[in-house]
């Protein structure tokens, strides 16, 4: 898709404050295992804010994220992503992305921002596409978003891994990021 100039809010989607609902929001990650397949993994623990300006350009969000809230579905797996060959929960128990920038990308967008993990700060650029508003059952306004973004995982000082007999190693250094958000209006 090109980039285009337009400054127009997506239909349905009002300019104010919302926060991510964490029940039904989802934050995850995918790897490659042993070369030959993929793991998926989630945060179970995500806070966050949306703020819709004017025209997409004015927009910004925050989130953070509990490392100590990975879920691969393997506890054994889980504890060593906690340990300091990966994430040391202990002394980093959070990830924070803020944004710098949000630019339109033909009907999605592409949020400039930055990444920390680990205490190291990198920026990033998320491709977003924004999902829809409705009403709750509650009287909510909700707001919908999806993206993701393909990042070097040493970057962050994430450089663990492990040689295979048959060449290559245990875990990728690419590791896609995804997330899925519902995010209520603040009155």
């Amino acid at each position: 898709m090109s980039e285009t100039t337009t400054t127009q809010l997506p239909a349905g989607l009002t300019p104010g404050t919302y926060v991510v609902d964490p029940a039904h929001s989802e934050v995850g990650f995918t790897a490659r295992h042993a070369m030959v397949t993929k793991v998926r993994g989630t945060f179970n623990d995500v806070q966050g804010t949306i703020v819709i300006g004017d025209d997409p350009a004015s927009s910004s969000a925050t989130a953070t994220i509990q490392v100590a809230s990975v879920d691969t579905r393997s506890a054994d797996r889980d504890a060593h992503l906690r340990s300091a060959d990966f994430f040391d929960v202990e002394n980093y128990p959070e990830m924070t992305f803020r944004t710098t920038g949000v630019r339109p990308d033909g009907e999605d967008y592409l949020v400039d921002g930055e990444l920390t993990i680990r205490g190291v700060t990198k920026p990033v650029t998320l491709k977003v596409e924004f999902t829809g508003v409705a009403t709750d059952p509650f009287g909510n306004q909700r707001a919908g978003f999806s993206g993701e973004t393909e990042v070097d995982r040493e970057q962050w000082g994430l450089t663990w891994n492990a040689a295979l007999e048959t060449g290559g190693v245990l875990v990728s250094r690419k590791v896609r990021l995804a997330f899925d958000v519902s995010a209520i209006k603040q009155s």
